[in-house]
């Protein structure tokens, strides 16, 4: 295996990110006009969210401090 190929990483679509913050996909899109989400458009112009950065929101969300 060469050890120079990159993982691609995981995207999440909307209803996926919508799921796990429990709220309308939406909102998600909300989110990501206002600049709390980074979104990255598809050749078709869907939006499609990094999981990394959407798993540190959403444990950020839940931490009670």
């Amino acid at each position: 295996m060469n050890t120079n190929q990159l993982v691609p990483e995981k995207l999440l679509t909307p209803s996926e990110v919508a799921n796990l913050f429990r709220v309308d996909p939406k909102t998600v899109t909300r989110w990501a006009k206002a600049g709390k989400l980074t979104s990255i458009r598809t050749l078709g112009g869907h939006r499609r969210y990094r999981e990394a950065e959407i798993r540190t929101a959403l444990a950020a969300a839940s931490d009670p401090r």
